[in-house]
């Protein structure tokens, strides 16, 4: 039986930030990733947005951890040389019916921690985006974009540099609690960890369902909210990202730019039984109709079918939206094991902070 210290299941973002975050603390690390390459599920089918912090209960794990892991995400991605630009957004309201939803908004915001908001009428934002028709907005200056590809690369070889090491093709089979660590059966090999991070994203309920001896209690029901985006033909007439305000299960059909100006507007909402990354080209039609309430110069078929991806719910349908879930030995009983469950948006943005909050949490539990 192989032995390790630290196994860290899933190479996302989330994943690599944890993993980088243990080797530099001196653990030995094995990060075990069921794909062929890195970050191929949630890290690589969203916005690439750093978000600001704006919309989570105060208090909650996302509110705090957006807000911390924004400030880690610049200065990182700042000191790594890392693709990226604090481009600002504009959250809308269209109509003077959002404006008390607008507000409520901007009164969370304040309460998170985020203090540099500002409101502008329609003049002021067509001052700064002349296409828009809309009542008002909110402009968020510390919203930007990342290239995220580069993040993980980034991540990964932090991580390397400090020992860690990177098995792809190594889905976990199996697991068991043991009275001093725990048994894993990891692409036909059996390795003996003394710590595991399951961060496996939408897998990571099947992957602690896997794992004999984790209490079936804890473990959450997983749903699946699948978005889909459309990428805008011809030069963007935007220079900031565009939102507009949430709907149930995401952040509404926005607009987002790459750092080369490529526009993309997306995700919509589906919800789905798995992992499933068809785009039905169909589902431009809503797209037209909702982008067209503040961008009424859309033209008719500029919109092209770009990519798919899968949100890992912990609520379904008609619920509120559920917080990150962490589960060390308090919440589920077994020592060294650490569960992340439902970690979406505002999950990029939140990688470093997560991998800090986790870090203190595998050293405090061995």
């Amino acid at each position: 039986m192989e032995q390790v210290d630290c196994v860290v299941i899933g190479a996302g973002v989330v994943g690599l930030a944890i993993a980088r975050q243990l080797a530099m603390a001196g653990r030995e690390v094995l990060i075990c990733e069921a794909e062929g390459q890195i970050g191929q599920h949630c890290s690589s089918r969203n916005s690439e947005v750093i978000h600001a912090g704006l919309y989570y209960p105060t208090g909650s794990l996302k509110a705090r951890l957006c807000v911390q892991g924004r400030a880690m995400l610049y200065r990182y991605c700042a000191e790594r040389h890392i693709p990226h630009q604090r481009i600002g957004k504009l959250l809308l309201a269209n109509t003077a019916a959002d404006m008390p939803r607008l507000k409520d908004i901007a009164r969370r915001a304040a309460a998170n921690g985020v203090e540099d908001l500002q409101w502008l009428d329609a003049a002021g934002v067509r001052a700064l985006e002349p296409v828009l028709n809309v009542h008002a907005a909110l402009l968020s200056p510390s919203t930007g974009i990342v290239d995220s590809h580069a993040l993980l690369q980034a991540l990964l070889a932090d991580a390397e540099a400090h020992g860690a090491q990177l098995a792809c093709h190594s889905p976990l089979s199996r697991g068991r609690v043991l009275a001093d660590g725990m048994e894993l059966e990891i692409a036909g090999i059996t390795i003996k960890a003394r710590s595991v991070i399951n961060a496996a994203g939408a897998w990571a309920p099947a992957v602690a369902a896997s794992m004999a001896g984790v209490p079936r209690e804890t473990i959450p029901t997983a749903h699946y909210a699948r978005g889909v985006y459309f990428s805008l033909s011809g030069r963007s007439p935007f220079s900031r990202l565009i939102y507009p305000l949430p709907e149930a299960g995401g952040l509404g059909c926005h607009l987002t730019l790459d750092l080369a100006g490529q526009a993309r507007f997306g995700p919509d909402v589906a919800w789905i039984d798995g992992v499933d990354y068809r785009l039905d080209p169909a589902r431009a039609a809503a797209f037209y109709h909702s982008i067209r309430r503040w961008w009424p110069q859309l033209p008719d078929g500029a919109l092209q079918p770009a990519y798919a991806g899968v949100r890992p719910k912990l609520a379904g349908p008609g619920e509120p939206d559920a917080d990150f879930v962490i589960q060390g030995p308090a919440q589920h009983g077994v020592a060294g094991l650490i569960n992340l469950y439902g970690i979406e948006s505002p999950g990029l943005t939140s990688c470093l902070a997560l991998a800090a909050l986790v870090g203190a949490m595998a050293n405090h539990t061995t």
